[in-house]
């Protein structure tokens, strides 16, 4: 089965950092990952999206035209990358800053305050890290202790002290979308 997701958002947002960990994630589950990052060249505020493809089987092209799932951080993301998703596939929204509904009626769609769930943990910063979790609740793709691997690795030992936030981040965006 092959996931092609598209994460979408605004520079800082940690929209690089989803895919990044997603994919790492997806490896040390020995699946073909791709991780495609797109960005302006503004270091903060920009535009910045990254596709992530994770398959069973090889992958033969890291481009992803039509999405299984789409994570819109930002409206600019909604705008641009909503007609992009599959019919059945999934939209994700940070409803903390997008102002406006989905358009598509042939796509599950989840609503994640994910500014405002970070908030709740003292942490503003990992509001990305609260859409992942929902993403993965539903998508099931890779399992949460992969990613949280991922991120132990991605930090490093010094910022080891970060991996319980990140945690309970992850766990705030599954519980924010389960049925």
């Amino acid at each position: 089965m092959l996931e092609q997701n598209l994460f979408a958002g605004f520079g800082g947002q940690g929209v690089l950092l989803m895919g990044q960990l997603l994919a790492y994630a997806g490896m040390l589950e020995d699946k073909y990952v791709s991780w495609l990052p797109a960005y302006g060249p503004e270091m903060r505020g920009g535009t910045a999206n990254c596709s992530v493809n994770i398959s069973d089987e090889p992958i033969g092209s890291p481009v992803v035209s039509k999405a299984t799932t789409v994570v819109a951080m930002n409206r600019p993301s909604l705008d641009k990358f909503e007609p992009t998703v599959q019919p059945d596939g999934y939209l994700f929204i940070n409803s903390s800053i997008i102002d406006r509904k989905a358009e598509r009626d042939d796509v599950k769609v989840y609503y994640v305050p994910c500014n405002e769930l970070a908030e709740e943990l003292g942490n503003a910063k990992v509001a990305n890290m609260v859409m992942l979790g929902a993403y993965i609740e539903k998508t099931k793709c890779v399992d949460i202790e992969n990613v949280l691997e991922a991120l132990r690795y991605k930090l490093g030992e010094k910022k080891e002290h970060l991996i319980p936030v990140n945690r309970d981040a992850l766990l705030k965006g599954a519980a924010a979308v389960k049925d």
